[in-house]
């Protein structure tokens, strides 16, 4: 008879992936994912390098690859990231991976032992912790604020967890907070860092969906000593079944990284890195965003705009950005019940208590997403929330 390991027996599956099954159902409005717009993929774009590549030289693309990642994209997602963000020196190394959470298990591997703790915002996404957890890791959360993680805490939480390896943050339009950390605040958390020779891992997935504000400089922009990854994905700009991402490692640690990428799954596929690379060859990739950004900008105030006029109950952080809104329930509201009875009313959303270090703590918050629905199901969909809640008492 077998048995798992004690560091997944207790695991449970992401409740994002879970409720998803539901969201098939037909009628169902999905406010669950954490999908792209699909009228955002440039489908026929990536028909046609498709058929390209494989025309004129399919075996190029269907051999193994080398695990730093295909040498044209590198060179690209370099030079890319470079003029877009200021990020990356002669002393980092660009790695491609198969999307973005690959970047945090490998992090993990390299970075960590068995029983280490990571310092995390609080809440995060659920599928950074549970790569964290499959790792035997400890999770120590970390508030967020409407300007992210709180700094204060972050520093206490540095000093209650001597054994802690890295800071983990999604600093831009925060996943599922929506919330965008201050520059004051990242340059406190690189000192922080420096001061307690912690590393950061920056997760950026989310950085050029920005619909309302200014830019604020990433983190890895001024690492001046090499201690910062930073992580970024082609899922939300381009199609996130190509599971293309990147890694910018400071090249201290580049040996290990590529290691840890071999153990994983040897190279990231081929033909998918080169439709990347071949995308920005002959496309204008900044266009792009610039035009798919008014997709997200027009969903992100229609649901705001819903939420306002629906359940001015429900307090939030209007995002400037990204995918996701954070909704607080009024405290009379037991927010497991409500989303399980909004399920029956063909709405279904996540309940907040997945993204927490401790999933079992009482929560009153739930992760809506924009992008994917449509905007007649957004309006429609918050309607009935508002309607839904009402039957609570509010």
């Amino acid at each position: 008879m077998y048995s798992l390991s004690d560091k997944f027996a207790g695991m449970k599956p992401s409740a994002t992936r879970e409720i998803l099954k539901v969201t098939s159902e037909p009628g169902m409005i999905a406010f669950a994912g954490g999908s792209p717009a699909i009228e955002a993929f440039p489908a026929e774009e990536v028909t046609k390098l498709s058929n390209e590549i494989l025309t004129e030289n399919a075996v190029s693309a269907l051999v193994y690859g080398v695990s730093e990642g295909y040498e044209p994209l590198r060179k690209t997602v370099k030079e890319w990231l470079k003029r877009r963000e200021n990020v990356g020196t002669d002393d980092d190394t660009v790695i491609i991976t198969a999307g973005g959470t690959q970047v945090m298990d490998i992090a993990t591997r390299i970075l960590t032992s068995e029983g280490d703790t990571i310092i995390c915002e609080e809440p995060s996404f659920v599928g950074s912790l549970n790569c964290f957890r499959s790792h035997g890791l400890r999770l120590a959360g970390v508030p967020i604020d409407a300007d992210g993680m709180n700094i204060e805490k972050l520093e206490e939480t540095i000093k209650a967890n001597p054994n802690a390896k890295f800071i983990y943050t999604i600093p831009n339009f925060q996943n599922p907070g929506g919330t965008t950390l201050s520059l004051e605040k990242r340059k406190a958390m690189y000192k922080l860092a420096l001061e307690n020779d912690l590393v950061i891992v920056e997760d950026n997935p989310y950085g050029n969906l920005r619909v309302a504000g200014e830019d604020v400089p990433a983190i890895k922009s001024f690492d001046t000593e090499g201690i910062v990854i930073y992580a970024g994905s082609f899922s939300k700009i381009l199609a996130p079944g190509i599971r293309v991402a990147y890694a910018v490692v400071p090249s201290k640690m580049a040996g290990a990284f590529t290691i840890g990428k071999q153990v994983s799954d040897v190279h990231t596929g081929v033909l998918n890195q080169m439709i990347v690379s071949r995308w920005f060859d002959e496309y204008d990739v900044d266009a792009h965003i610039e035009r798919i950004k008014l997709i997200y900008r027009k969903k992100l105030n229609l649901m705001c705009d819903c939420l306002d006029r629906y359940c001015p109950q429900i307090e939030y952080v209007r995002p400037e950005g990204g995918l996701f809104i954070w909704a607080k329930l009024p405290k009379k509201v037991d927010m497991l019940s409500y989303v399980k009875e909004l399920i029956k009313y063909k709405v279904a959303v996540v309940p907040g208590s997945s993204f927490m270090t401790d999933d079992t703590a009482p929560c009153d918050y739930i992760r809506l997403n924009f992008s994917t629905p449509s905007e007649e199901n957004i309006e429609k969909g918050v309607e009935i929330m508002g309607e839904v809640l009402k039957k609570f008492g509010e």
